[in-house]
């Protein structure tokens, strides 16, 4: 088994939806664009990648959303030495299809108090739904760690739950340890770098929203 040196986890660059919210009642999430600024934090995020990897060959997943897409070109990476392939199971947390921004804003306010992880919205899913198609993701990837000639890097262009998740399920984290971490802003990334060991580590931690609170018997 080969294992890449590094795993970079980005979050795509500022959307229409997240600019504004409203948005999301007459345009699908998946057919959000990026905006200006957006744009600008996708081309940045490309120049440090390209300074990272350097010549060295990349396995890219995108998420199958328009504002990944987009994040992905804008990164400019080499293609010779890049492969692509849409992945679908990276796909942000599903909120619905036409969504109520006054809903919205009153659900995350439920989902605060009922737990990240566990809260299902009402039309779409929760974040242990979306932990289980990032567990499936996972399996696939360890697979193709199969190949001889796996490059050295693998890229995953995604959104912020499923970094969060993804992490989650790689590190073993808890539920409450997820639940009190933030998502990365966007067009920020976070890598995980092979030891000498064997074992990754996260080049730097989620910020924290709250404190974790177990769910153990004792808690």
């Amino acid at each position: 088994m080969v294992r890449p040196r590094r795993i970079v986890l980005l979050r795509h660059g500022e959307s229409e939806g997240n600019a504004d919210d409203t948005l999301y009642e007459r345009v699908p999430d998946h057919a959000l664009h990026l905006t200006e600024q957006g744009w600008r934090q996708a081309k940045q995020a490309g120049d440090r990648l390209r300074a990272m990897f350097g010549e060295e060959r990349v396995s890219a997943y995108v998420s199958p959303y328009r504002r990944t897409h987009q994040t992905f070109k804008a990164l400019d990476l080499d293609p010779r030495r890049v492969r692509m392939r849409e992945e679908p199971r990276l796909r942000e947390q599903d909120w619905g299809n036409w969504q109520d921004a006054q809903d919205v804003r009153k659900q995350k306010v439920n989902r605060d108090a009922y737990g990240h992880f566990f809260y299902r919205l009402a039309q779409g899913e929760s974040g242990a739904d979306v932990y289980d198609r990032v567990g499936a993701f996972l399996e696939s990837l360890h697979r193709s760690f199969e190949d001889p000639d796996h490059p050295p890097n693998v890229l995953l262009v995604t959104h912020g739950l499923t970094m969060r998740l993804f992490c989650m399920r790689w590190f073993h984290w808890s539920v409450a340890e997820f639940e009190s971490l933030s998502n990365p802003g966007n067009g920020e990334f976070r890598t995980l770098v092979l030891e000498s060991g064997g074992r990754y580590r996260l080049d730097r931690p989620f910020e924290r929203w709250c404190t974790p609170e177990s769910y153990d018997a004792t808690g």
